[in-house]
């Protein structure tokens, strides 16, 4: 943790315990992406049967999904609402403690987690994960070891290859909350962006890595910040080159229909390199200050979203982000190619059960990159954001509960890829970048997927399944050759755990 962060993280540590009771907040742990009882919830948030606690923000705090509920439940909500809340089986009053564990077995077509991009071997493996969590006053602890054999054969995976068995946590945190903000430091998976795909600046596409956070303010205005050192790399002399990740937001909402945000990320790099406090503030933009203030150091993306509900339950999300927009020679033959990413989606009720959902993402041909690779947006290779570019994407999805336990999510789904890689080099000579296409570099690759996914729990059963026929035109970019195949994924666990008071 870099050295001013951890002296803010203390001072909120303490001020817990100095705070009167006023300005404390009962401390909730988050509801992790994982968890069986999350489809069911963006379910009902999708048809606007509640609403959501914080739009385009994941995980939410298992608190604020209580909520929202309840608020929901009193007036006259569907049934799916009441048994959703009943699974939330808090133990009331301020200091709890639960441990639980499940194991099972992972199943795999190939043995990347992405379906639309498929890498690796198929299999099956064992797994099994333990959860111990401790709520007392303002303050959540978590911790969640996974022994997950089948990442040792992920090329995603940073960790060490050479074991028969790895463990990983998908979630160790502490978090202090408080009534205006709260204080985080540890790890678990995030998403900023509409549900259903990674996020442009942040996302949950990796495996969750040790960071710092700060959010604070009210319904009406946020605030949040991320920091994190990223892995180091070696320039070609063999020096150890020095990555941070800084990202940081702020919505307002304007009503009870209209938010509105805005959110930059950073990557900085450098031989020697420290995590300089000047590009670690909240509160300036660095877009501005890289271009009149600090100079040219590290690779900023700026970014806009919007959540409005249009009409009836019916709502529409939008997140913009621009690595660099060329503003100079703009019609020169050496023009270097604009570097975007955008996302639209749409969803809502569709009958009186059903929800539907469709989204449209884009990105350019070198998003996420640029002339400096050690200011990539990638952690040991892998997307901090999004994990591709030089892409579109075309999703149409309905959700049908099943039992108010389950959730079946027929989709329909056209990915077109062009050649572009976050590793490939950028373009250095203005006649390399004039000969760059905006989107789509060389063979364009078009997967059409028609799948079905199953997720969900039933007593100590917690079940997830995603399965589809693709059906690849130009596949691995040859002219011409077609690829019919099935892609699938599944985990199956069965699970105990109990819980109490702390005395």
């Amino acid at each position: 943790m870099p050295p001013s962060l951890r002296v803010l993280t203390a001072a909120v540590v303490l001020a817990g315990g100095l705070l009167p009771p006023c300005a404390m907040a009962q401390a909730s742990p988050y509801l992790a992406l994982d968890d069986p009882r999350v489809p069911l919830l963006e379910y009902l948030i999708g048809r606007g049967d509640i609403d959501d606690p914080s739009p385009m923000v994941r995980p939410v705090r298992r608190a604020d999904a209580l909520r929202v509920l309840r608020q929901a439940d009193t007036a006259g909500a569907p049934a799916a609402v009441g048994a959703l809340r009943a699974r939330f089986d808090e133990v009331p009053g301020g200091q709890t403690w639960r441990i639980a564990g499940r194991a099972g077995a992972q199943a795999f077509s190939h043995i990347r987690r992405d379906v639309l991009h498929p890498l690796g071997t198929d299999g099956a493996r064992p797994y099994a994960d333990f959860t111990g969590e401790a709520v007392f006053g303002p303050f959540a602890l978590v911790s969640r070891p996974a022994a997950e054999p089948r990442i040792v054969d992920d090329p995603e995976w940073p960790g060490r290859h050479d074991l028969t068995l790895a463990w990983r946590f998908p979630e160790a945190y502490l978090s202090a909350q408080f009534k205006y903000g709260s204080v985080f430091y540890g790890q678990m998976d995030r998403n900023w962006g509409p549900v259903g795909l990674p996020g442009i600046g942040v996302s949950d596409y990796a495996y969750p890595q040790v960071e710092t956070g700060i959010s604070m303010g009210t319904r009406t205005l946020q605030l949040e910040a991320l920091a994190r050192q990223l892995y180091d790399a070696r320039d070609s002399l063999g020096n150890v080159v020095h990555r941070y990740f800084f990202a940081h937001r702020a919505g307002a909402r304007l009503s009870d229909r209209l938010q509105l945000e805005l959110w930059e990320t950073t990557v900085l790099s450098g031989v020697d390199r420290e995590f300089d406090g000047r590009y670690r503030n909240p509160l300036s933009l660095l877009l501005l200050a890289n271009q009149f203030g600090l100079g040219a150091d590290g690779n900023v993306m700026f970014g806009a979203g919007t959540s409005w509900r249009v009409r009836g339950r019916t709502t529409l999300q939008v997140q913009l982000g621009i690595d660099d927009l060329q503003y100079e020679n703009t019609g020169g033959p050496g023009r270097y190619p604009n570097r975007w990413a955008l996302t639209v989606t749409g969803f809502g009720p569709l009958g009186r059960t059903l929800g539907w959902r469709a989204f449209y993402t884009q990105a350019s041909s070198l998003a996420f990159r640029t002339l400096d690779r050690f200011e990539n947006f990638t952690d040991a290779g892998v997307g901090l954001g999004r994990n591709f570019d030089d892409m579109d994407q075309l999703t149409l999805t309905a959700s049908v509960p099943y039992r108010n336990r389950w959730v079946l999510t027929p989709e329909l789904t056209l990915l077109r890829q062009g050649e572009g890689t976050l590793d490939a080099p950028v373009p250095v000579t203005p006649a390399e970048a004039g000969a760059t296409p905006q989107l789509f570099i060389g063979v364009v690759e078009r997967t059409w997927r028609a799948a079905l996914d199953v997720r969900g729990t039933e007593g100590p059963l917690d079940l997830s399944v995603n399965a589809g026929l693709h059906h690849v035109e130009n596949a691995g970019h040859e002219e011409g050759r077609t690829v019919n195949r099935f892609e699938g994924r599944l985990q199956v666990t069965l699970g105990v755990g109990t819980q109490g008071v702390l005395r």
